[in-house]
């Protein structure tokens, strides 16, 4: 076909809906017989919801063959176009040169049939109307139009392409248990468990069924067991959930300057992004992960904010849960420099930082324990065990964490970057292009003017559109901001605030990696 032709999707798209549709149908099956075979005998309740979902999948096949019908596209020299819809035309339209990403993916069922998913982007946050989406056409036709529309006229003068920059390594799924994921999952098969039950009003059972099976258990270990099995099928879930989205996980460099993350093992993905996009990198480093040495890398970008129909979290990840030494160098890769930026000393916060985190910290536990203990006196002496309890407790762990998050604070500049560093539960380093610095926020509360302390803010058109650095040094904050992007925030200080401060004092001193 020519260009500029309209083109209509693949015919298979009726066998994906009904294929949906019916395990939609199946779903929903049991709570349907169940709900209907209170008043009447089971095989009348099986008839009527097998005739519902026939109907079902029939008015679902008939609406997705219109959709068909009436769906086509086209690929102008200097426009996409996309019309649709039978009583509500629609008729969208993207300039070529606005077009900033061009997304595949594909479910199981679409692979085996040869299908993808192609979503057209701008790279604006301005919902729908800034992206075009084809469900479905080949796998040929997606790759054809990735191509066709991300294809930039190439400068002489800029560095080549890399080609594969990264690529999967199995053992990094050793990282899985440890992330926030495998709790949470383990507690979501625990309430899957006794929501289903309750379909079939059966949950009362299920939960004498448990607590026969620990009659002659303590409460103590009782509840210990309970968290180390929901631990368990935790960590089962987190390993399969790593392996069906890193699967064949490949970052590559394309000419034209784009790069191109590949994954998946089920759903197949193909995320491509343009590097004049890219403002810059994090280093994400969750607690868990972090004690095991390790980081995974996302991208600060533009036009990486979601839609409200796109159901992919995770279209910023670059690099999986990877040794922090690896997931560094993937990041100068990517930034094209040397020497990773997140890698350079970074200069430490003074100290009444930790004082106002070790504050934050012993509040966070007191407020707990004195309403536990008032309710104690209120209602029973067992609170006021609970309370000494998370008093000796949390306590502690409340103050590690807070001397951890003061370490953690720094910032500084490394070649064309600007560093900064925060957080313990959530690590973050982020390396920000200091050309994508738009402007300065500088905030100061009461409770830090007394410190001495407020908080700077590096805004950019990309990312979370905010980076902070927190409680630096008054002098010490301003002076970084005037340094790192010269000329944005000097017109605003006053000259002897600049002269007199020294960046070597001990509060700018190098913080440990």
């Amino acid at each position: 076909m020519s260009e500029g032709e309209w083109r209509r999707l693949d015919p298979r798209t009726l066998l994906v809906g009904a294929a949906v549709l019916c395990g939609v149908a199946g779903g929903a099956a049991l709570p349907a017989v169940a709900g209907l075979s209170g008043g009447r005998p089971l095989w009348q309740a099986v008839a009527w919801v097998l005739a519902g979902a026939a109907l079902l999948v029939l008015a679902g096949t008939a609406a997705d063959w219109v959709r068909l019908r009436r769906t086509r596209y086209r690929v102008g020299p200097e426009r996409v176009d996309l019309h649709t819809g039978l009583l509500l035309l629609k008729r969208r339209s993207l300039a070529r040169e606005r077009i900033r990403s061009v997304d595949l993916t594909a479910n199981p069922l679409q692979r085996v049939l040869g299908l993808v998913k192609v979503r057209i982007g701008t790279g604006e946050s301005t919902g729908g109307e800034s992206s075009l989406e084809l469900d479905l056409v080949t796998r040929t036709e997606g790759e054809r139009l990735r191509r066709e529309l991300l294809t930039r006229a190439t400068d002489p003068e800029e560095p080549g392409h890399d080609g594969t920059l990264a690529t999967v390594d199995p053992r990094w799924i050793r990282y899985a248990p440890v992330s926030f994921l495998a709790p949470a999952l383990g507690g979501a098969a625990i309430g899957a468990v006794l929501q289903v039950s309750e379909w079939f009003d059966a949950q009362a059972e299920v939960i004498d069924w448990i607590g026969n099976r620990f009659q002659d258990t303590s409460l103590t270990w009782t509840v210990v067991d309970l968290v180390l099995l929901a631990t368990a099928v935790g960590t089962v879930g987190a390993l399969g959930l790593w392996t069906e989205m890193w699967w064949n996980y490949r970052l590559e460099r394309e000419p034209g300057g784009t790069l191109r993350v590949r994954r998946g093992l089920f759903t197949a993905r193909s995320v491509t992004l343009e590097e004049r996009r890219l403002r810059g990198i994090e280093l994400v480093e969750p607690l868990g992960v972090r004690l095991f040495g390790a980081a995974r890398v996302d991208a600060v970008a533009t036009g990486l904010a979601q839609d409200d129909d796109d159901k992919h979290a995770d279209l910023k990840n670059l690099l999986p849960a990877a040794p922090r030494e690896r997931a560094e160098r993937v990041a100068a890769l990517v930034l094209r420099e040397p020497e990773p930026p997140t890698g350079a000393p970074l200069a430490a916060h003074p100290r009444a930082a930790r004082t106002r985190r070790l504050r934050w910290a012993l509040w966070s536990v007191l407020g707990p324990v004195a309403v536990l203990a008032l309710l104690g006196q209120l209602l029973t002496p067992v609170l006021l065990y609970v309370a000494a309890g998370c008093a000796l407790v949390l306590g502690p762990v409340a103050g590690l964490l807070a001397l951890d998050a003061y370490r953690a604070l720094g910032h500084g500049v490394s070649g064309g970057h600007l560093v900064t560093r925060s957080g313990t539960v959530r690590r973050t380093t982020v390396a920000l292009k200091r050309s994508g610095v738009i402007g300065w926020t500088v905030k100061q509360s009461y409770f830090q003017r007394r410190a001495g302390v407020l908080t700077v803010t590096a805004t950019t058109a990309a990312g979370e559109g905010a980076y902070d650095i927190l409680d630096a040094g008054e002098s010490q904050g301003l002076a970084f901001a005037a340094e790192a992007v010269p000329g944005l925030l000097a017109p605003f200080l006053e000259t002897t605030d600049l002269e007199t401060t020294d960046l070597e004092t001990p509060e700018a001193r190098p913080t440990e990696r």
